[in-house]
């Protein structure tokens, strides 16, 4: 039985990107109130692929609600539920409202062509956190998520001594976000050869069904070392069927996100280690990315919002 290291809390490898704010795209909110005062009201549609109490998206909608008061634009805000079909009819729905610009957290690449449809209207639209693989794409913001996942499975590997049984709980297939976080943590192991994943299973970024998933996970193998999730609940809900079954303490958990139930199992031992997003700032550069482009600003393709590991 392994005994888990005990650290300060601590953050580390910070700046795997650049934020971008409205004055370096180079909009100041006095060029944000000139430009409502001059053209007719903003409205900005924001889509989110989950749901509304999702610790993450709470944080990111909060950073967005922030700036949209601070620039006076209306935000609509609507929730996915993980349902594809759901969050192409809102894209509908808000084109048939007329709104400035969509902020959009796609489910999957299956929204792709309503997408086309409202690009071609003329509505500008920008990827938040979640990327899709369409060229009328204005601008996408969110965390380098292939490097967080491979920072993820290099301080794996290293508190694992470079050998052991690993499995991974994967985000919503298809997602950019559980694509280019597993993307990163493969490329990462494998330059391990001692290090060997066991399982590979779709939690699909439900706490529900990690602890489900991981619980069927623990009958399977007598022999686990560690665990990597692609987000933070996930990893919470494994943590619940480890204690379970009385194994929490030979297992190193790993989570991404870094929400605050996540901090908490961070500073009670339960949790190694978590790749910490910073959504609220997310949620307020995409709204300040989008008044800078309504402004007529040049905006980067893609702008990411720094990641740091943290340690207890």
């Amino acid at each position: 039985m392994k005994s888990k290291q005990l650290h300060l809390l601590k953050i580390v490898c910070i700046s795997v990107g650049m934020v971008f704010t409205l004055s370096q795209i180079g909009c100041s909110s006095e060029q944000s109130s000139s430009l409502q005062e001059e053209t007719e009201p903003i409205t900005v549609g924001i889509l989110i692929c989950m749901t509304e109490d999702t610790p993450f998206f709470i944080s990111l909608v909060e950073g967005a609600r922030e700036a949209s008061e601070r620039y006076g634009i209306e935000l609509i805000i609507l929730y996915a539920h993980d349902d594809p079909e759901l969050q192409g009819n809102q894209i509908k729905e808000l084109t048939r409202q007329g709104v400035s610009a969509i902020i959009l957290n796609p489910v999957s690449d299956s929204v792709h062509p309503y997408v086309e449809e409202v690009a071609g209207r003329g509505i500008p639209i920008f990827t938040i956190d979640r990327s899709l693989a369409c060229t009328c794409i204005v601008s996408h913001i969110a965390s380098n998520n292939f490097d967080g996942g491979r920072m993820a499975g290099v301080y794996m590997a290293e508190v694992l001594n470079r050998k052991g049984n690993i499995v991974e709980l994967t985000g919503t297939p298809g997602s950019s976000a559980a694509i280019e976080r597993g993307q990163g943590f493969h490329q990462a192991i494998s330059e391990y050869p001692g290090i060997n994943v066991i399982a590979s299973v779709s939690a699909n970024f439900n706490r529900q069904d990690g602890r489900v998933l991981f619980k069927e996970v623990l009958t399977q193998y007598s022999d686990i070392d560690a665990v990597f999730a692609h987000n933070d609940d996930m990893i919470l809900g494994a943590i619940e069927s480890a204690k379970q079954a009385g194994r929490l303490n030979e297992i190193y958990f790993v989570g991404f996100d870094g929400i605050e139930e996540a901090i908490d199992a961070l500073e009670n031992g339960e949790l190694l280690a978590t790749i910490a997003q910073r959504p609220k700032e997310m949620g307020k550069i995409g709204v300040e990315t989008v008044i800078a482009y309504l402004s007529g600003k040049d905006i980067p393709d893609t702008i990411f919002i720094d990641l740091a590991l943290i340690l207890k």
